[in-house]
């Protein structure tokens, strides 16, 4: 009897299945929308229906069916085994996942709900999360039709104990965008001229479609010309003909030119705009250095600001020229290796100081406003937007150059007398006081060698002033007499008349250069010229005695 109830022990022990095992059962009903189901071992338990249909699907399940079921409990309260379908899936599911997240095979799935952040997925017993990044390349808007559609995802990980399964549609999107570049990638060579889709514009380039796989075509090398921004050019959904530049085989990053399938025009510009010729050009941008102008599509050059204008020298080009404006340039260098071209915008107009010294040679009268009044004279306007300069030393005969500065201010009109041009400086000499010619006026006759009659005006230790129509002159002891003890400036007074030699005739300082002594000496030598003759035997006292009686 011992033996008996140990063999049936031992078989109990072998047959009864232990509780948290997958069993198979038998569906022995359907009723109250649940299953009945034997499990063997007299055991039977119940399962909603619910646990028997797939998301959005109706229950496939019949009596008779076989089924695996999950053991939660051998017996309950009514005598039951409490078993459920879903863990049964659950748990396999779990199995086939982990061994697929081993061999990082991917899974098979299908989306069936919206949860925070992301989606749920069904795995085939197991409820995985899809966040919401991970469900294409690109963002998705609506994910209606992604719903219940069977397809495949990506395990990125996975933790049985606490039940967490993170999955990825995009990283199988990705992967089979990559074959395709790849494939796309590999009938492409530098070089080779195709045809895309504008799918993208940006403030840098155009993202063109080859296929499957995007090329930048960048800004600079959609035109030859200068382009602000591609939109100018391009517009989205268009198709234009590129040419593949460079392919990076690990990035896959292509570049494209729009422009490299054109006439390059750098070829033709020396024969086109030759050295010293003069073309009309639009301005097309403008920088604190000068202005790019267009000579043709293609091919700008620069006006440098030293290059603008003869007059304005310290002024932003922005001042001088605005963009778009239409604008006579010179070509003065062409660098072709480079692609520079150096323009002149002054050089097609004649240099201001060489017409000014045309049409104003030295002694012309000019008028103008005061522009500038510095420590060392007066900026005057003159025609053609130059100013001329009239030093201290210029203003006045009268008084000192930092006195007569005083008489002027800004915005003054003046006339003054043009004295100097020089055209390589770029500097116009003029004199106010030469305005004044009384001077001239008074002295005009008046020839060195001439004699004269002047007034004394003064007496000095050095000398006597004296004065003659006006102007005034300084006559030098030493200049008084041949004769040394009449060298005396106390022998004249002031109102004698004298007469005179004029030495030297200045008009630059106004003055007049006498001597009584030359006046002496010259009739001294003059009588001997008349009366006296070196064989006569005559005395000099005999020849002034004789010029003596000839005078009276």
């Amino acid at each position: 009897m011992e033996e008996f109830e140990a063999l049936l022990n031992e078989s109990f022990d072998i047959d009864t299945p232990q509780e948290g095992s997958v069993v198979k059962g038998k569906v022995l009903a359907i009723e109250a929308g649940q299953a009945i189901i034997d499990v063997g071992y007299k055991m039977e338990g119940r399962v909603e229906l619910k646990e028997f249909a797939k998301p959005g699907e109706a229950p496939e399940i019949e009596v008779g069916d076989e089924v695996e079921v999950y053991l939660r409990q051998v017996e309950n309260a009514r005598g039951e085994a409490v078993i459920s379908h879903e863990m049964a899936r659950r748990e396999a599911a779990w199995d086939r996942l982990e061994k697929a997240y081993a061999d990082e095979n991917r899974v098979e799935g299908a989306i069936f709900g919206r949860v925070k952040g992301g989606f749920t997925v069904d795995l085939g017993g197991a409820v995985a999360f899809l966040p919401g990044s991970q469900v294409d390349v690109r963002p998705v808007r609506d994910a209606g039709p992604l719903m219940g559609l069977k397809q495949p995802f990506q395990i990125l990980k996975m933790d049985r104990r606490r039940g967490n399964i993170v999955v990825s549609r995009r990283a199988i999107l990705e992967e089979s965008r990559a074959e395709q570049r790849a494939e796309v990638i590999a009938k492409l060579h530098e070089g080779m001229a195709v045809d895309g889709v504008v799918k993208n514009i940006t403030e840098y380039g155009a993202f063109v479609d080859l296929g499957g796989v995007d090329g930048l075509l960048h800004v600079t090398d959609m035109a030859w010309r200068r382009v602000n921004h591609p939109s100018e050019i391009l517009s989205i959904g268009e198709t234009v003909k590129v040419q593949v530049i460079k392919i990076n085989k690990e990035t896959h990053r292509i570049s494209l030119g729009m422009k490299q399938l054109q006439d390059d025009p750098w070829d033709t510009v020396e024969a086109k705009f030759p050295l010293a010729s003069v073309h009309t050009g639009r301005v097309t941008n403008i920088t604190d250095y000068g202005a790019f102008v267009e000579l043709e599509p293609g091919v700008e050059g620069l006006v440098h600001v030293s290059e603008m204008s003869w007059t304005k020298k310290n002024v932003h080009p922005g001042k001088i020229v605005s963009t778009s404006q239409e604008v006579e340039v010179m070509v003065l260098e062409i660098d072709t290796q480079k692609r520079r071209v150096s323009l002149g915008l002054k050089q097609t107009m004649r240099n201001p100081w060489e017409v000014f010294a045309e049409t104003h040679p030295e002694g012309t009268q000019v008028e103008g406003e005061v522009k500038n009044i510095t420590e060392f004279g007066l900026f005057v306007g003159l025609d053609g937007d130059i100013d001329g300069m009239v030093h201290l030393s210029d203003l006045s005969w009268d008084q000192r150059g930092e006195e007569a500065i005083r008489n002027y201010h800004k915005g003054d009109v003046v006339q003054a007398v043009v004295t100097e041009v020089d055209v390589d400086k770029e500097r116009i000499s003029l004199s106010i006081k030469a305005l004044d010619d009384s001077f001239t006026e008074a002295v005009g006759s008046v020839k060195r060698g001439s004699i004269v009659t002047v007034t004394v005006t003064a007496i000095e230790d050095g000398g006597i002033e004296v004065e003659y129509e006006g102007a005034k002159s300084f006559i030098r002891r030493s200049d008084l007499s041949r004769d040394r003890a009449e060298q005396r400036p106390e022998r004249f007074q002031v109102g004698d008349k004298v007469d005179v030699r004029v030495t030297n005739v200045d008009q630059k300082t106004r003055r007049l250069g006498l001597s009584i002594k030359a006046r002496e000496i010259a009739e001294e030598k003059e009588a001997v010229e008349q009366y006296g003759s070196s064989d006569s035997g005559a005395s000099l006292g005999d020849i002034l005695g004789a010029a003596l009686k000839g005078d009276n």
